[in-house]
């Protein structure tokens, strides 16, 4: 992979998912890519890369994506956001949305799922979880719901037998998302820099958490921008651990720890309680 082999990576990765390789991730970017190489049986990167600019609607665009994407996840990851979530879905009137905005291979919306079962009652009868992500690979994973043990041993022994199923057998050391609690999730791939997103609003709030980081500022304003009507007026943001929103957008104020909501929503004005 030569030097201008590695700044079209770059180039074609932004323009197609906004996504900001920096200079030091060659070396994975050689890695990943390597593999597509030898699926088409080519030996440099320039024939790829060229083959991809000849073909834009061709199916190995979605490979290329997918082979650049991060996925690192857990259930209940960033766990100061759970009961904020709950408290918040407490209050609300009407059936309950959220949107999973980056699902990857869907821990976090499960996540979402469970502490819904978990507050709404019988009012869960009405609540949906919206899980989208760019990377089909991770979407297919999370459809299928099957988590190694030692990633659900983490969850309290309650969690663990309301919400999965353990396998036996040759599925020894696996367990299930059981399916009333995966009928409650909505998978579907979606593209944030997209120029329209084929999902429903208003949410009572967005999760898009630990991705911004790989987008320059400007495309983090413009999607911040577009979140904005797909909240409810009272809707929550939640945000990654590293990622602060307030020097980027007018759109949303902090309200806590990384959790954010409209800057003219009726709780953000002077005078009401919280």
């Amino acid at each position: 992979m030569t030097d201008a082999d590695f700044e079209r990576v770059r180039k074609l990765i932004y323009e197609r998912a906004g996504i900001v390789l920096a200079e030091h991730k060659r070396e994975m970017v050689y890695s990943r890519l390597a593999r597509r190489l030898r699926q088409h049986r080519l030996t440099r990167f320039t024939d790829y890369l060229a083959r991809l600019e000849r073909q834009p609607d061709a199916k190995e665009w979605e490979a290329f994506t997918n082979a650049l994407t991060t996925n690192l996840t857990a259930f209940f990851r960033e766990a100061h956001h759970f009961p904020l979530l709950a408290s918040h879905v407490m209050k609300s009137a009407g059936p309950v949305r959220i949107w999973s905005a980056a699902a990857s291979t869907g821990e976090e919306p499960y996540s979402i799922a469970m502490l819904l079962q978990e507050t709404l009652g019988t009012r869960v009868r009405d609540a949906r979880v919206v899980a989208t992500d760019i990377d089909t690979d991770a979407l297919a994973k999370a459809r299928a719901g099957v988590y190694p043990m030692d990633q659900v041993a983490k969850l309290s022994e309650e969690r663990r037998k309301r919400f999965f199923l353990r396998g036996s057998g040759a599925r020894a050391g696996l367990a299930r998302i059981r399916p009333e609690l995966a009928a409650m999730v909505e998978l579907q791939a979606l593209n944030l820099l997209a120029p329209k997103w084929e999902i429903k609003g208003p949410f009572d709030a967005i999760f898009c958490r630990n991705v911004m980081i790989y987008f320059d500022k400007a495309t983090q304003a413009k999607i911040l921008e577009r979140f904005v009507p797909f909240l409810k007026p009272d809707g929550l943001l939640f945000a990654g651990h590293s990622e602060n929103f307030s020097y980027i957008s007018q759109a949303f104020r902090l309200r806590g720890q990384t959790v954010y909501e409209i800057a003219n929503s009726p709780s953000s004005r002077p005078g009401h309680g919280r």
